[in-house]
């Protein structure tokens, strides 16, 4: 499975960018160039509450440019010919994945050659559809695990989680703040006492020193409101400069192997 062979021998780095906002096929190849080991492409949507400003003006970007679910499963597809061997999960909210049923999309998102989803605003306790068409068809569905998280309550968001466990680490939107790293380090513990899954931290990782902390202790990095940027920075001209970045953040990586 190429999820986990992503997280097998090293820290992964996980790159984050919005279907539709810029030239998304050449953005997803310089991800890969640039050393991403997994990818989380964003699908559009009106209100998406958990992401700060740099993300929901992808989302408004890439709506005002028409985009559609058939154009992100379209886009996965193109780079799942590319890229064969390198792990996509599709992330977003409930009400693009349901509204045609959660069959259809997990169908669609399989044909597609994806290998995750994680929805946003599906807690696990509602989740009695969308969750076992994923697991039954091969693809993970991805957990979130958050400050909030506490004894009681991470029993559900681990139960039928696949994939790895993609741990929110601070109580807020994307992109505006990290963690102390202190904090960090206590929850991925506390986390990978509860779970085999390999645990990724995400939400305002920006420099590699940030990323490279991280990595040496978590299994992956989340990374995404700083690609984004660059993105709305240079628009059709992003792609060398998403590689350059992302390079960046994975040789950093590198270095805590």
């Amino acid at each position: 499975m190429r999820l986990a062979a992503a997280f097998a021998t090293r820290p992964a780095l996980i790159a984050f960018i919005t279907a539709g906002d810029g030239p998304t096929s050449a953005i997803l190849d310089a991800l890969v160039e640039g050393g991403a080991d997994v990818i989380e492409l964003g699908m559009p949507f009106t209100d998406p509450m958990a992401d700060g400003p740099a993300v929901q003006a992808a989302n408004l970007r890439s709506l005002g440019a028409g985009t559609t679910t058939a154009d992100i499963l379209s886009i996965a597809k193109g780079f799942r010919a590319r890229h064969p061997d390198v792990p996509l999960v599709l992330m977003g909210y409930a009400n693009p994945m349901l509204r045609r049923g959660p069959e259809w999309f997990v169908s669609v998102a399989k044909d597609a050659g994806v290998d995750g989803v994680i929805c946003v605003d599906l807690p696990p306790e509602e989740d009695a559809e969308l969750g076992p068409a994923l697991r039954a068809a091969g693809v993970a569905p991805i957990r979130l695990a958050t400050p909030t998280t506490d004894a009681a309550r991470l029993p559900a968001v681990l139960e039928g989680a696949q994939g790895f466990l993609y741990y929110v680490s601070v109580a807020g939107i994307t992109g505006l703040q990290q963690a102390e790293q202190s904090s960090i380090e206590a929850a991925v513990g506390r986390l990978k006492a509860a779970t085999a899954l390999p645990v990724a931290v995400g939400f305002g990782v920006r420099t590699p020193e940030q990323a490279a902390a991280i990595a040496r202790v978590a299994d992956g990095v989340v990374v995404g409101s700083a690609i984004v940027e660059i993105v709305a920075e240079h628009s059709v001209n992003a792609a060398p400069h998403v590689r350059t970045y992302v390079k960046s953040l994975a040789e950093a990586i590198a270095l805590t192997r």
